[in-house]
């Protein structure tokens, strides 16, 4: 007969006689119960950090990141209970609403659903029909909406009031339209990229969530259509920045620089060159651009890049708004970059060393980098991925920006002719902002990572406004969690190692034991008399 029991993880095997098996249940039971004993020893231990009650279920948040040039619907998801005050939120869909911005709505806000119906009709698809009354929905308005509303307030109100009453028919519990200020965009994409990254939480051995050793956090780098935005944290993190925002997460503080440059988003500033070229332009009706590919000719509005608030002090003096300008390409890699240059103003701080542009003072650069949304874009289109050298990407722009209008659609085949034909301009901007305005140089460049996604998650603002607002939403029960340091961690792995091995010699001796028990009766059977 073989009797089988599991002792702290292993498996031993004893061969009794039928005829004697009875002399050794009481070491067999013995035996069995060691490994409960084991268990409720070691069990408190590795529940440490770990839930204590099962999870209730998923709970669902909606996100619209109102962008300057479109709208992005984001659906996520997180389990019921939290980790440190904090919900593990996953992005499940992503839905890009067709048509441009809402701040493009100021004049006709009544065709604002119908493009949003399309999104919405896929998520209510995607979230269970009886959570969608205890689903929250946010909307967050970027650039766009900040320019509009300071050039418009009227109008602007009227856009969120228009999107209120839409959203207050659908079946979701709907918590506003704001329009965010550019620091908390830019907080928020640096929230969004450290926890994609598994910077803030991270599982151990035992499948826990825990806060990662000495982790270092990324800088976030975020191009959108109106605005641009740069946080990270400093070598010195106490040192005194205007621009510095307190974040708390998972239990931890990080104190993170941010500023956010309007009117230096990718559309924003194009807009300016053109209105700038039209200024030094002999004539207001044709135009050479620079940045455009060989060959390449568009008709213009002057509203088109005069009209808004970023250009208001390029217009030409007889502003005519309906006045069409055609714009030819010249593809001219170093003028391009001569006329790029000026739209920065690199005069203002006199060479000091933390005020790089525009009268800002900023800490140095440290550490590693993501660069996403516009960043990501204009580097794909150069047929770069990841983190390279300053090097590749100069001689890599120059390449591009030698090409023709025709070369140009054969190597972007599916790219729209309005990002197509910017590329040139786009690269050339980001070289700029990065290494004249931000102070990346060739030794720190290749700690820049230009990435879109990680997994299936986008690096975006909307993310870090869905961690921040979880902190908002109650657990469904109570967690009972204590933070695993370092110092502990390495405790318990002594303590649960000398366990293991007193578990081991326990069972050594019973089996000697057992053993010595059995050959004894043996003895005792051969000589007892009949």
């Amino acid at each position: 007969m073989c009797v089988s029991v599991s002792v702290c993880g292993g498996t031993s095997h004893f061969a009794a006689d039928p005829e004697r098996f009875s002399q050794i249940s009481v070491n067999a039971v013995g035996i069995s119960v060691l490994p409960s004993l084991c268990a409720a020893w070691v069990s408190p231990v590795i529940q440490i950090n770990q839930q204590k009650i099962l999870s209730p279920g998923l709970k669902y948040g909606i996100v619209l990141d109102a962008g300057s040039s479109r709208t992005t619907v984001y659906v996520y998801e997180w389990p019921a209970e939290k980790e440190n005050d904090t919900g593990v939120v996953s992005q499940t869909f992503k839905c890009d609403v067709k048509g441009p911005g809402i701040s493009s709505y100021e004049h006709n806000t009544g065709a604002l659903a119908k493009p949003l119906d399309e999104c919405l009709n896929k998520v209510k698809e995607r979230i269970p029909v009886h959570l969608h009354k205890s689903t929250s929905l946010y909307l967050g308005a970027t650039a766009g909406m900040r320019l509009l509303r300071l050039q418009n307030e009227t109008a602007a109100n009227e856009v969120l009031a228009s999107i209120q009453n839409y959203f207050r028919a659908q079946p979701f519990q709907f918590r506003g339209a704001h329009i965010i200020t550019g620091p908390e965009e830019g907080v928020y994409g640096w929230i969004t990229a450290n926890y994609l990254m598994g910077n803030f939480l991270e599982r151990n051995l035992w499948r826990a969530w825990v806060h990662p050793y000495r982790r270092e956090t990324m800088g976030a780098l975020d191009l959108g259509g109106a605005s641009t935005q740069i946080s990270f944290i400093p070598e010195d993190s106490q040192e005194n920045f205007n621009n510095t925002m307190q974040v708390k997460l998972y239990g931890y503080d990080y104190n993170v620089y941010t500023h956010s440059f309007q009117c230096y988003g990718r559309d924003e500033a194009e807009k300016r060159l053109l209105a700038l070229l039209l200024q030094k332009s002999s004539t207001n009706s044709s135009v050479d651009n620079p940045c455009y590919p060989r060959n390449y000719k568009t008709a213009l509005t002057v509203k088109y890049f005069c009209g808004s608030l970023c250009t208001q002090s390029l217009r030409p003096t007889n502003y005519y708004p309906d006045q069409s300008v055609i714009y030819h390409g010249t593809g001219d890699p170093g003028l391009c970059q001569e006329m790029v240059s000026l739209l920065f103003n690199f005069s203002t701080c006199r060479s000091q060393e933390d005020c790089p542009f525009n009268g800002i003072h900023q800490p140095k650069v440290k550490g590693n980098f993501v660069a996403f949304s516009g960043f990501y874009y204009t580097i794909n289109a150069l047929n770069l991925t990841g983190h390279f050298s300053l090097t590749d990407f100069n001689s890599s722009m120059w390449f591009f920006c030698s090409q023709s209008w025709a070369q140009l659609q054969f190597m972007l085949p599916k790219s729209e002719e309005i990002y197509a034909r910017s590329y040139c301009f786009s690269a050339n901007f980001i070289y700029y902002l990065l290494v004249r305005g931000y102070n990346f140089d060739a030794g720190n460049w290749p700690q820049i990572h230009f990435q879109k996604e990680v997994g299936n998650s986008s690096i975006a603002w909307s993310l870090g406004y869905m961690l921040s607002l979880t902190n908002m939403i109650p657990a469904e029960g109570k967690l009972i969690q204590l933070p695993l340091k370092p110092s502990l961690f390495a405790g318990l792995l002594i303590f649960l190692t000398v366990l293991a091995l007193l578990c081991l010699f326990f069972l050594v001796y019973l089996c000697i034991v057992s053993r010595n028990q059995k050959v004894i009766s043996r003895v005792e059977y051969v000589f007892t008399p009949e």
